[in-house]
């Protein structure tokens, strides 16, 4: 393709761009965002927020954008700070997994995610004011029922979690 992109809207962190007959969604600024695998004590920890677009609360691994707040913002210094405000838990060591596209027929925005080592609780989590995050922690052997039984009740489940529906990634 050899259309150049054309901006259709942008607001402050979100754009929406045109490239021959597609239409997709981007982040302004060069944001990407990171998603972290914490695991403490053989427990999973996840969490859950209404999220607008969907209207209800989504199961999710905790994330957060880099460099939303502080421009150069590193990955792994995005993903701590995100990590301890929204689980309450300060990670020792960050280890980048990969970057990633969840839905890459509809927008650009990718994700990095990262692996926290060296868990320490620091407080309750649940995030900044307003953001309503419940915290979760899941045994790894029961991470496929839990997510059919937050499905079963309603909760919309993010698309990253389907690495755990595979054992072969818990080994």
């Amino acid at each position: 393709m050899t259309d150049t992109p054309e901006p259709v809207w942008e607001g402050k962190y979100l754009k929406v761009l045109k490239q021959g007959t597609w239409e997709y969604a981007g982040r302004t600024r060069g944001i990407q965002a990171a998603a972290i695998i914490a695991i403490h004590q053989g427990q999973l920890i996840l969490i859950d927020q209404f999220r607008v677009p969907l209207g209800r609360r989504t199961l999710e691994l905790p994330a957060g954008l880099v460099g939303d707040e502080t421009e150069g913002e590193s990955v792994e210094a995005s993903a701590a700070r995100e990590l301890e405000e929204e689980t309450g838990y300060r990670a020792e060591r960050i280890e980048q997994l990969g970057f990633f596209h969840a839905s890459p027929g509809m927008v650009s925005e990718g994700f990095t995610l990262v692996r926290a080592h060296g868990l320490t609780r620091t407080g309750d989590g649940g995030g900044v004011e307003g953001e309503g995050i419940t915290v979760h922690h899941v045994l790894l052997a029961e991470i496929p029922a839990y997510i059919e039984a937050r499905r079963a009740e309603g909760m919309a489940i993010d698309v990253k979690l389907l690495l755990f529906l595979s054992s072969t990634f818990l080994d």
